[in-house]
Order: structure tokens, then sequence, then C-alpha cells
């Protein structure tokens, strides 16, 4: 939890979210929660997935509002010398064209051999209806 981009990143939606929805203000100033436990929640949470998550920045800052929304919510600590790596920031990337058309290019490769791959392991229907053909029926 020592990953103050998460904290920060977290921590400034939070505060956005608050001044614009006068709902979320209210839970969002609820004295019984605070950042450090959101925090944990969302990477306890992140673990029952498994060892390796990839979790979309959306569902990251719905689980904080979720945090504050609900009272009786059970935070799941994270055990001893859990290593947390984040990479959501409160500034969006910027990508160039360079950089899009090179994504969109291996993109295509990767979906290309995938195809492949599949096609190959996939059993040819013409072979199939082929063999079909060739046997002679006795009824």
């Amino acid at each position: 939890m020592e990953n103050k981009t998460f904290k920060e990143a977290i921590k400034s939606y939070l505060d956005e979210r608050a001044r614009t929805d006068e709902l979320f203000a209210k839970s969002y100033a609820k004295e019984n929660k605070n950042l450090d436990e959101c925090c944990s929640y969302i990477m306890g949470e992140a673990q029952k997935r498994g060892n390796a998550v990839c979790i979309s920045d959306n569902e990251v800052f719905g689980m904080a509002v979720h945090y504050y929304d609900e009272d009786d919510i059970k935070v799941n600590k994270l055990p001893a010398g859990t290593r947390t790596v984040t990479s959501i920031s409160p500034k969006a990337v910027k990508l160039t064209e360079e950089d899009k058309q090179r994504a969109r290019e291996e993109a295509i490769k990767r979906l290309t051999e995938e195809q492949y791959v599949w096609l190959k392991k996939k059993p040819s229907r013409g072979k199939k209806e082929a063999t079909e053909v060739q046997q002679m029926s006795l009824f």
C-alpha cells in the first residue's frame, strides 16, 4: 500500500466525485471511512480474483465508491509481505499516432497467429464430407 500514485489517483477521483455528486459527498464524509482502508478494500477484492489480476480503472474507482457507500463492508487485509503493483495514475496517457499504429499492427499480428493456430486444430469439414461421400451404404 506504499504506492502513493495509487492512493493519490483514488483520492483525486473521490474528491472530484464528491464535488460533483452531492449524494456521494455525504458518503465520502463518513467518519468511519478512510482512504487507507479504502485502498485495502480494493486490494483485497483484487486478491480474491487471483495472484495476477488486471482490473480497469473504472472498476477500481467503482470499488472505491462502493467502499464509501456501504456501511457494513468487509475489508480483507492483505497478508504481510504481499506485493502489489499498480499502474493507475490520475492523468490519462496520451498515445502518439505512431504508438497507436504500432499497437494496432501488433494486435492484428497476434489475432492472425491465434486464428492460424485455431484453424490448424479444427478438423476440416471438407475431409469429413469427402470421406462420407466415398463410403458406400449397404442400406
